[in-house]
């Protein structure tokens, strides 16, 4: 596995100008390029998904391409469901926080080969505990439909380009909340039974937000 330092401001373009190239197609199969790209930006809090996501939109937009950034935080399960062992127990927060049923009928089968190109952009308000009541919008042809968040991968959520933002552990613990430190198991568990960095299209070593490095995977896939 090799590991290639790169600036901040370079991922972002190197990344941007890779999504711009999947999504003009073809595909490796020869077949054509879906109608919109679903891009998992997977990584926990601590590696700010969110922000690398956002940080896409503006360049995508001026490479010509409609783009769409959507949080997974806008699809947790109602709190009675989250919290039924606990606040704070990582099981739980590893098996089942994220509406993955929900996520996949409103967002990414819509936005998928055949779908309606109409797709809810949040569907749970986690403050309130409420449906967000968000309205549906209609996808331009060709939009690169950003999720970020933790936890995406491996659960056989439908996405065309999987990116993954990783820490080592000592990073991890460093860099995550104190109050959110509950958590660190759950991403253990994650990096041990799902091991995205061993199958996500692009990986991206993120210990020093301000130093990350682009990892090339052994078979030469990153």
């Amino acid at each position: 596995m090799r590991v290639r330092p790169i600036s901040p401001d370079r991922l972002v373009t190197e990344l941007t100008e890779r999504l711009l190239t999947v999504a003009a197609g073809p595909t490796v199969d020869g077949s054509t390029p879906p109608a919109h790209l679903r891009v998992a930006v997977d990584g926990p809090p601590a590696a700010a998904p969110d922000r690398l996501a956002e940080a896409l939109i503006d360049p995508l937009r001026a490479g010509g391409r409609p783009a769409l950034h959507l949080r997974a935080e806008d699809f947790l399960r109602p709190a009675s469901v989250r919290f039924e062992f606990g606040r704070t127990n990582p099981d739980a927060y590893y098996e089942g926080w994220i509406d993955e049923t929900g996520l996949r009928r409103e967002v990414l089968d819509p936005a998928g080969p055949g779908g309606t190109g109409r797709v809810l952009p949040s569907l749970w308000d986690a403050r309130t505990d409420r449906a967000s009541r968000a309205a549906y919008q209609e996808l331009p042809p060709g939009t690169v439909l950003l999720l970020s968040g933790a936890l995406l991968l491996g659960g056989g959520l439908p996405f065309d380009v999987a990116v993954h933002l990783v820490l080592s552990p000592a990073a991890l613990a460093r860099r995550t909340d104190p109050a959110q430190r509950w958590t660190l198991p759950a991403f253990a568990r994650y990096a041990d039974e799902v091991a995205p960095q061993s199958f996500a299209d692009v990986v991206l070593r993120v210990d020093d937000p301000r130093h990350p490095a682009w990892v090339q995977r052994a078979d030469g896939a990153g």
